[in-house]
C-alpha cells in the first residue's frame, strides 16, 4: 500500500482511526477464557464489530510474544482475519525493532514476508543503516519513533543540542526524512504532545504521522487534527484501551464499536473542515 492508496482508504472510510490490538489475556472478558484461543476470539469480535470505522489496526507484538508459540499463532490468525474481513485495511505491527543491518533485514522479512503486515514500528537510535532494510520493500512502511507520548520521552527526546540549536527528536525527524519517501516512511508522534505537531509538520510536511495517545492516555483528537493534518490528511490516530476495553462482558465488542464510531464521526468532521471530504 502506498500513500495514495492509504489516502484513498481514509477518504472512503471517512476515518483515520487506527485501533491498537493490545490484547492482554488478563483483561479480556472471562467468558472467552475457556475457548481454544481466547486472544484471537477477542480480536475477531473486535475486528468484526469495528472494521467499518477504521483504516488501520495495530497489534502490539509484546501482547502476543508473552504467550509464546500460542501468541504467535494468535497474531497470525488475527492478521489473516483482518485481511479476510477487509483486505484494504492497513495493518501495523507495533514491534519497535531496529538493530544492525543484517539483523534488521531479518526482522523485515519476519514482518513483511512471513506475517505480511503493511508497516512496522522501528527504533531510530542505531541510525540509518539499521533502518534502511525496512525501507527496501515496495509498498511496505517503516514507522520511525520520533516523539512519543510516554512521560519518559523527556529523558532523551528533549535533549537540546546548543551546537545544533535543536532537540534530539527534531534531529531524528530532520535527518530521517531523507531516508525514505512518503510512500514508505511514517513517523510516530504522540497525541499528548499535540502542540508540537505544527513544528513537526514544517519538517515533515508530506509524510504520514502515526499518533498514539488518544483515549486512555488523554490526548485530544481535535488538537491532533488541528495541528497535524495536512491536505492529504497525513494522520493515523491510534486508540487502544479506550476502544477494546470499553466493555468487559458478553457485549464488549458492541461497546468497542460504539467508541470507534464516536471517534470516526469526529474524524469525519475534521476531514470535512480540511476540505478533504
Amino acid at each position: 500500500m502506498n500513500a495514495d492508496t492509504l489516502f484513498d482508504l481514509i477518504r472512503r472510510k471517512k476515518s483515520f482511526l487506527c485501533i491498537g490490538l493490545d490484547t492482554d489475556i488478563k483483561k479480556i472478558p472471562e467468558h472467552l477464557l475457556d475457548l481454544e484461543d481466547p486472544v484471537f476470539e477477542f480480536n475477531r469480535q473486535i475486528i468484526d464489530a469495528t472494521h467499518s470505522y477504521v483504516s488501520a489496526y495495530k497489534p502490539n507484538i509484546a501482547f502476543y510474544e508473552v504467550n509464546g508459540e500460542a501468541g504467535w499463532r494468535s497474531l497470525k490468525k488475527t492478521i489473516d482475519h483482518i485481511r479476510k474481513t477487509d483486505p484494504s485495511i492497513f495493518i501495523i505491527a507495533d514491534a519497535k525493532r531496529g538493530d544492525i543491518g543484517n539483523t534488521s533485514r531479518l526482522y523485515a522479512r519476519t514482518f513483511f514476508e512471513t506475517l505480511n503486515v503493511d508497516a512496522l514500528t522501528v527504533a531510530p537510535y542505531m541510525g540509518r543503516d539499521s533502518v534502511l532494510p525496512f525501507l527496501e520493500y515496495e509498498d511496505k512502511w517503516a514507522i520511525l519513533l520520533a516523539l512519543t507520548s510516554n512521560p519518559g520521552a523527556d529523558d532523551f527526546q528533549f535533549f537540546y543540542s546548543e551546537k545544533e540549536q535543536k532537540y534530539l527528536y527534531q534531529k531524528v525527524l530532520q535527518t530521517a526524512v531523507s531516508w525514505g519517501s512518503p510512500d514508505r516512511l511514517m513517523f510516530v508522534t504522540g497525541a499528548t504532545r499535540a502542540e508540537k505537531l505544527s513544528d513537526i509538520r514544517k519538517w515533515v510536511p508530506d509524510h504520514f504521522l502515526l499518533v498514539p495517545g488518544v483515549g486512555a492516555q488523554g490526548g485530544s483528537l481535535e488538537e491532533v487534527a488541528r495541528y497535524g493534518m495536512n491536505n492529504r490528511c497525513g494522520l493515523l490516530v491510534n486508540s487502544s484501551r479506550g476502544i477494546i476495553y470499553a466493555g468487559n462482558d458478553t457485549g464488549f465488542a458492541a461497546k468497542a464499536a460504539e467508541e470507534a464510531s464516536k471517534l470516526q464521526q469526529q474524524m469525519e468532521k475534521s476531514l470535512v473542515q480540511k476540505g478533504i471530504l
